[in-house]
């Protein structure tokens, strides 16, 4: 079942021992793959730093994964531009 505009899902998953009900619009196989990576990412950060609350360690994956993000990003970007270089070149 494919999520749409219209359709709105729901789900329950468990993130770093608690759970949470997440709505969207992807199906709810997806919402779950997502909230399966955040807590693999907790983990790995809450096993390095027992010593951490939950809401540190949930900051410190966000900020662990909006750097992955813009690197990936970046190297997009940069992917992007060498392409439409190369159309450019072949056009002349």
């Amino acid at each position: 079942m494919e999520g749409t505009k219209n359709n709105v899902n729901k789900v329950t998953v468990e993130i770093f021992n608690q759970d949470y009900v997440v709505k969207g619009n992807e199906n709810a196989e997806y919402m779950e793959m997502l909230a399966a990576y955040v807590d693999r990412r907790m983990r790995m950060i809450g096993q390095r730093n027992q010593s951490l609350t939950t809401t540190k360690v949930a900051v410190l994956t966000a900020l662990n994964l909006a750097d992955e993000l813009n690197k990936l990003q970046e190297d997009y970007d940069e992917l992007v531009k060498v392409l439409e270089e190369e159309k450019r070149n072949r056009m002349v």
